[in-house]
């Protein structure tokens, strides 16, 4: 799975409507309803307010809302172009200014499709990493040797007693080579700790 980094704002005009999409980062349920309510405050005025989110490590927690467009044409359509790049941890809230002219189920499902395409396409995509926290104690002589192979990674706490104690948060695809390098560097003279 991957998100986006950052927010974004764009707009669009089809037909003489306007689509203006809001796409950010969010880390839960309760920050995206947030988002949806700061955007919907900012324009009161607006014909619709069409959202989509996903939260969760696997996009398992999500909702779209057609705000009154037909059902399966908006909501729908703007939470799939996330689905379909695998994207989570994410809120989208496509504004709606109608024009006069009216799109047609196809023509509000490529348009609100296309609204929440081109605010993606104009932030970063990463993949989402998982981390393990590992906590291990080792002697004194081994610290420079020890802070260079962890260069890079986030060295939460260290303790400084009889011996040298590390927590450290590592990506979890990396947890099994690091171990394996810091056994070897200490000659097997390394506690970890669960």
């Amino acid at each position: 799975m991957y998100t986006i980094n950052g927010e974004v704002s764009i707009e669009i005009e089809i037909n003489k409507s306007i689509f203006i999409c809001h796409l950010a980062h969010i880390e839960s349920q309760i920050a995206a309803k947030e988002y949806i309510e700061k955007i919907k405050s900012l324009y009161p005025d607006a014909t619709h307010n069409v959202s989509a989110y996903l939260a969760g490590k696997t996009g398992e927690a999500g909702h779209y809302d057609d705000d009154g467009e037909p059902s399966g044409t908006a909501g729908l359509p703007v939470l799939d172009v996330f689905r379909k790049n695998s994207i989570t941890n994410f809120v989208c809230v496509v504004t709606r200014y109608f024009g006069g002219i009216k799109l047609g189920a196809g023509g509000l499902i490529r348009a609100y499709s296309k609204s929440a395409s081109e605010a993606l396409k104009s932030l970063e995509v990463v993949p989402i990493i998982e981390y393990k926290t590992i906590q291990f104690s080792f002697h004194y002589p081994y610290l420079n040797n020890i802070e260079n192979l962890l260069n890079g990674y986030e060295i939460i706490e260290r303790s400084f007693t009889t011996d040298v104690k590390l927590t450290v948060k590592i990506p979890i695809s990396d947890v099994d080579d690091v171990t394996r390098k810091l056994i070897n560097l200490t000659n097997n003279m390394i506690i970890f700790y669960n």
